[in-house]
């Protein structure tokens, strides 16, 4: 009885780490992605390395989703649409800010999402947050200070304002996505389809554009074996991989522990840009590394903390 008992936790605790495991890593290859497209893209560069990192796993996407595809209805095409102008935007502005700054600043900045969003929601609903939530606030955004700082008194780069800015579509993504009704309710795999396959056309449409680039089939032909490894990197592991991964996941543990995990991107964004790309923090760098790890997490339980408290309160009978 014994031996039974403590067998079956045993059982499970492996059961969820084997869960956990393949989720840990889609947050180390997104950690990764930022210097990856650092090594890629360049400012002349961006809108063609856009159309083929996602160009290249759209049509993967619609073959596997194509029955669901056809299942949206026309509003739930519209509103999938609005968010890949969307998605296209937070893209367009990752890519070029990372490009004018370094993959340590640019995966700990983009961190700010887990703390806007819900203050923007707070915003939008009405609500005031909770104490501590704003205090961790506060300690990101003075982490973020020091990160761009660089150590001395000196104005952000370009690149750190971009991620700012991307940070903060993300959180119009977000929000967008759970305030249109008919997106709701779509099923997964097809939203993400549709929501590419709009970013796509952006990509292509302004690359068409004169004054915008090197073509996507002239940076292509200038690819050695090292830029197609990288672009693979970022389109099958960054974004086909993961996708499926997170989906496959949420089936089988909680979304909070799966939002967990991911929150760990910014730290693997840190460690590849230091480790791999030789970049430098600087004392002040370090420290303010710290303070935006510190208040993001902190934020993102305190955050988690009232949405359970809010679902406890609703419900019927508690």
């Amino acid at each position: 009885m014994t031996s039974t008992s403590t067998a079956a936790p045993a059982a499970v605790r492996r059961g969820a780490w084997l869960t956990d495991l393949p989720v840990l890593l889609v947050a180390v290859v997104w950690g990764g992605s930022y210097l990856a497209a650092k090594d890629i893209a360049t400012a002349d560069t961006v809108i063609a390395v856009l159309v083929l990192r996602f160009g290249m796993v759209l049509p993967v996407l619609a073959v596997v989703g194509w029955r669901r595809l056809r299942a949206l209805d026309a509003a739930q095409w519209r509103g999938a649409g609005l968010l890949g102008l969307v998605l296209s935007g937070i893209f367009l502005l990752e890519t070029y800010g990372v490009v004018h700054t370094s993959a340590t600043n640019a995966g700990l900045i983009i961190s700010l999402t887990m703390i806007v969003t819900p203050l923007a929601e707070a915003a939008v609903t009405r609500t005031r947050p909770p104490g501590s939530f704003v205090a961790a606030a506060g300690l990101s955004v003075t982490g973020v200070v020091l990160l761009t700082r660089n150590g001395g008194f000196t104005a952000p780069s370009a690149g750190d304002l971009l991620m700012l800015l991307a940070a903060l579509a993300r959180t119009v993504h977000v929000l967008a996505m759970a305030r249109i009704k008919a997106v709701r309710e779509a099923d997964p795999l097809s939203l993400t389809t549709v929501q590419l396959g709009g970013a796509v056309v952006v990509f292509a449409v302004l690359a068409a554009a004169p004054g915008t680039g090197a073509a996507p089939w002239t940076a292509a032909a200038a690819f050695g074996p090292r830029e197609w490894a990288v672009l693979l990197f970022l389109s099958v592991f960054c974004t086909l991989g993961a996708f499926f991964v997170q989906m496959w996941a949420v089936r089988r543990t909680s979304p909070s522990r799966v939002s967990l995990l991911l929150g760990t991107e910014p730290l693997w964004a840190a460690a590849a840009g230091v480790a791999i790309g030789g970049e430098y923090l600087g004392t002040a760098g370090v420290l303010g590394a710290v303070l935006v790890l510190t208040g993001t997490t902190w934020g993102r339980r305190a955050a988690d903390g009232r949405g359970r408290a809010v679902e406890s309160t609703a419900r019927p009978g508690s």
